[in-house]
């Protein structure tokens, strides 16, 4: 009974780990917009951004929806603390390190801060599932 409250993980990893779940489901959100090709996505960009996504390669949209959806279900592993979700982390930050990295290399960027935001988010998620299994919060 003692090892199960020490290993009882603080409030912030509740909250970090509801943020990671917001943040990886604007990316589904995202993706599944630019997948179906939707009215409210078209409207979001100009011509120009949008004929650059649908020139993209298929590994680059892969990569995305790799990103995006093994974060949200790496998120979903944290809330349910299993330690799953480390190798989901790791899963999301290498195909976002692919996909932006294409991106930065092409000159596709379109706001640098967005793109260097979702790397360092990827970082910071796959740090702090590791940090969670460390400490014994996940299992």
């Amino acid at each position: 009974m003692t090892q199960s409250s020490s290993n009882k993980p603080p409030i912030w990893f509740w909250i970090v780990s509801v943020i990671a779940l917001v943040w990886n489901g604007m990316g589904v959100n995202a993706y599944l917009q630019q997948a179906y090709n939707t009215e409210g996505y078209r409207a979001m960009y100009s011509d120009e951004q949008l004929e650059i996504t649908s020139n993209m390669p298929a590994w680059v949209t892969a990569a995305f929806a790799i990103a995006v959806f093994a974060g949200a279900l790496g998120a979903i592993g944290l809330l349910l603390r299993k330690s799953w979700a480390v190798k989901l982390w790791l899963l999301s930050l290498v195909a976002v390190i692919v996909q932006m990295g294409y991106i930065l290399i092409n000159d596709y960027v379109s706001s640098l801060v967005m793109t260097i935001m979702i790397i360092v988010f990827a970082f910071i998620f796959v740090w702090f599932a590791r940090k969670s299994e460390a400490k014994g919060w996940l299992s």
